[in-house]
Order: C-alpha cells, then structure tokens, then sequence
C-alpha cells in the first residue's frame, strides 16, 4: 500500500514537471528533439492572445467626414496673359509664387519651351463650399484671368461656377454653383486660433486628388509682401500644402474652416518646406458678405504713414513697452490730419484694441469701414491722449503701397563727425532733384562713412535729416545742437528719402 502510493505520487509529480515543461517552452522553438502531439496542443491551448481596444482609435477621420465633402477643385481656362508688375518678377506666374499655379498644358508650368505666351492658360486649384446654396470661396490669383471656371465635386460631379466678385488686396474671390442641399463648411472663429492648434489642411496638391495634411499653427499675423500684398494677416502653418491646395481650407478640430490657404514660402525646391500662409476665416467672411451683396470690397483708411516701434525708437520716446505704430506721415487733407494726428505719434490702440504692428493697425482700420467713428489712443510727448477721427474710404489706387515706413536700427552721437556722415543745407534745386516736398527742409546728407553709426542705422546719401529728436534742424549748428543735447538713449531722426519720410533711430557710440 505504501509503495503503490508512492508509485503513483511520483508519476503525479512526473506528469506536473512534463506540463510545466511545455507551457514553460511554448510557442518556442524546441531544441534537442520533437514534442509530442499531446504538448503542442497544450502549447496552443496556453499561448497568451493578443486583443485590440475596442473604439481605441487614434485618428482625424471624423474631422476629415466633416471637412472633405466641402472642398473642391477648381479648374480654370482663359487667355494666358503676362504682367510685368506681378510681384515684379517678369515671367514670373502664379505656379511659382503660389500653389494652385498656372500649368500651360496639364503636365506643369509650361516653362522651358522658349514661349513667353501660350494661347490658352489653364489653372488648377482649389476652393471652399461655405454656404448649401453653393457660395465657394477660393483665392483671387485662382481665378484671375479665367474665361470659364469649372468645380469638381468630392461626390464626382462637375458644375460650372461664375465669379461673384473678387479682391486682390485680399487674395479672396467668391464663386457660384447652380443647386443646393451642399454640404458646406462651418466658419470657425481665426481671432481664437492659437500658435500650437492642431490644424488639418484639405485640398488638391498638384492635381493628385483631394489630400489631408496635418500640422500646427505656427504663427498669426503674418505678412509676406508677395503679389498685392495690401491687405494680410496670415495664419502660419506646418500643415504641408503645395501647388493646388491654393483657395482650399485650413480647418480646425471641431472641423470649422479657420482659414483659405493662399502661399507658401519656397528654399528654390517649389514645393512644401513646412512654411504656408493661409487667409484667416474672419478676413475671408468680412470679404465674402462685402463681395456677395455688392460685389465689391471697400476699406477705410486713415492717411498716415506707420512704421512699427523698435525697442531703440520705444527708448528714444520713453515709452514703456515697445508696441505700437510710429506715423512717420500724415497725408494732407486726410481723416488723420483733419483729426489733429501728429507726426511722431506712437499709435496703441484703435477703437480699444491694442496695435501690436502696423499690419494689425492697417487691418483694424481697413475693416471698420469707410465713414466709421473710431478712437485713436495715442502717446504724444510722453503723454496718452485720445483722438477721435472718422475714417476715410481707401483710394484703390494706392492700396499696394498701404504698408509703407521700414524698421531700421539706429543711433545717437554729439557732432556730425561722430555721427559718420557729411552734410549740407537743403536748396530749392537740391530738393526738386531728391523729389522731397517743396516746404521740405532740413540737411542733405552728401556723404556717409561705411564705418559709422549713421550708415549702420541705414542712412543714405541723398537722405534728408529734418529732426533729431523730434527738434527740427536747418544748419549744421542745429543738428550737432541736438546731438550734444541727447543722453545716452538712442537718437531719433526723422529723415525724407526720395519724397517719403521715415524715423531711424542712431545708436549711442559706446552703444
């Protein structure tokens, strides 16, 4: 009895250590010889599955749901034409400064083939549906030019679209589609975008077919200068766009349009370097009600020429942040000039929302409309004051040239001498010659040492010193006057450069 139990305890034991043995190695590879059918059904049995998460998935499908449906191609056909003032690059079409670009016969830009003009131009782009009844916006260099315009559907039709209106300054133009029951795309609000939202950017790149692209918001209220360049106010973003993803949408995670994307900036690969611009939806609403109900844009003006504080000029003025815009002009006759704005004011709020740039003061002004009230909160002489001004409607003519004055580094010194440069008194011919205003006055810079303070502050020969300081100066015995009288803060100086005036600040020579 004693031996059967122990008998059959041991062969207990023996089977435990066979089947730990077999969970231990499977799903292994067995070395030193072949396992039994037995085992390996019992490896089978034992083997860990793997399960995935149930709805655990990591995806902007349904922000693409929403988003995809509203965006279309936007193809184009017209009489291939050739400005020389486009973005003053001759032979320089849209293909190479925007993407959604001119390709001459499908296959590209056309370039090489020793033509300077093609019978027929045809365009590829895209565009954003914004209303059910068929309203798209899109970019106007999509369409510019175009003869008929020709949308694709995501659903695979193609409609015929016809030009409600279009604005340059903008970069914006507004289509039609015959029907309804589209599927449009909410407006979002850009004002509340920040540097760091993910963004989706949806459109057809190089006529490949509807694309998504992810990124983030790099920045906000940027301005390239390219093309018009009036009116900008970009949203930055890495989302990679290329040639044809121009008039289509920059969205957000709720899957509401926050901008048209309209440029990117190239190294000399033209293509996507992780640097677009797309129009901010605010701007792009403010356009299309204008363009819907008449066709037209207009925008108000103050009639100044700004230029952004520096930290020098913010030093130079005393003020406490360096923030604002500077008016380097006041247009005679102007909303402005009839207001009591004064040359050298540092402007720091429009209508109580501070003016971080001259670009965002340009923008406020230009949307409050012509013949609008608005309250200009300015630093004169140390001081804050409010100026009330009704604002002018801009002149179209000059809307190109709306973002005028330059940020240049500067400095201050005690003699003309210190200074690097040479000068003498303005005369009637002299000032006829340099094209300067005829009750202009001031000193006429003849010369200016490479090595000098002035030359690193950007003054030229032929600049035309009229205040240091904000003191006028007619002789040289005023202008080393005002030198000896700065401390050492940077000095302010307001020159005229071939009939346009511009404040530099000169650095201190210890500086």
């Amino acid at each position: 009895m004693y031996e059967r139990f122990t008998f059959g305890q041991r062969a207990a034991r023996a089977a435990m250590a066979v089947a730990a043995a077999v969970v231990l190695v499977g799903g292994a590879a067995w070395y030193g010889g072949a396992a039994s059918a037995q085992s390996t059904r019992m490896a089978t049995v034992t083997t860990p599955i793997a399960h995935a998460i149930a709805g655990g998935r990591d995806s902007y499908a349904d922000v693409v749901d929403v988003a995809s449906p509203a965006v279309v191609t936007i193809r184009t056909d017209g009489k291939a034409r050739m400005s020389e003032t486009q973005f003053q690059i001759p032979d320089d079409d849209f293909f190479e400064q925007f993407f959604g670009g001119r390709f001459g016969n499908g296959r590209g830009s056309g370039r090489g083939n020793g033509q300077r003009q093609a019978p027929r131009q045809r365009g590829l782009g895209s565009g954003v549906i914004v209303t059910t009844d068929g309203y798209i916006l899109t970019n106007y260099h999509v369409v510019d030019g175009a003869d008929t315009i020709t949308v694709d559907l995501n659903d695979g039709r193609t409609l015929t679209a016809k030009t409600i209106g279009s604005d340059k300054p903008s970069d914006l133009a507004l289509l039609k589609i015959p029907g309804h029951d589209f599927h449009a795309l909410a407006l979002g609000d850009s004002d509340a975008v920040k540097v760091g939202d993910v963004v989706l950017a949806v459109g057809n790149p190089l006529g490949v077919g509807q694309t998504v692209t992810m990124g983030i918001v790099s920045a906000k209220g940027r301005s390239t200068g390219v093309g018009d360049g009036g009116y900008e106010d970009f949203l930055q973003t890495d989302a990679p766009i290329n040639h044809g993803n121009s008039g289509g949408a920059l969205v957000n995670m709720k899957g509401e349009l926050v901008g048209i994307n309209s440029q990117i900036l190239s190294a000399g690969s033209d293509g996507n370097i992780g640097i677009g611009f797309s129009i901010p939806v605010n701007m792009a609403k403010n356009v299309m009600e204008q363009l819907r109900s008449k066709g037209k844009v207009t925008r108000a003006q103050l009639g100044v020429t700004v230029q952004g504080v520096t930290s020098d000029i913010a030093q130079s003025l005393g003020l406490k942040e360096t923030r604002g815009a500077i008016v380097s002009g006041v247009t005679p006759g102007s909303a402005a000039d009839k207001a009591g704005v004064k040359r050298g004011d540092v402007i720091e709020s429009f209508n109580g929302q501070a003016v971080h740039d001259t670009n965002t003061l340009r923008n406020r002004v230009a949307e409050a409309g012509p013949g609008s009230a608005a309250d200009l909160l300015v630093v004169r002489d140390g001081s804050e004051r409010h100026v009330k001004v009704t604002l002018d409607e801009a002149n179209p003519e000059r809307v190109a040239r709306a973002q005028q004055g330059e940020e240049r580094g500067a400095a201050d010194g005690d003699d003309t001498a210190a200074l690097g440069v040479s000068v003498s008194p303005l005369t009637p011919d002299v000032a006829a010659r340099l094209r300067a205003p005829r009750d202009a006055h001031g000193l006429v810079v003849e010369d200016v040492d490479p090595d000098g303070r002035a030359a690193s502050a950007g003054i030229q020969s032929g600049d035309i010193i009229q205040e240091v300081n904000r003191q006028p100066v007619k002789s040289v015995e005023d202008l080393r006057a005002a030198l000896k009288k700065s401390s050492d803060r940077p000095t302010l100086m307001l020159i005229n450069r071939q009939g346009s005036d511009v404040f530099v600040t000169v650095r201190p020579a210890n500086g």
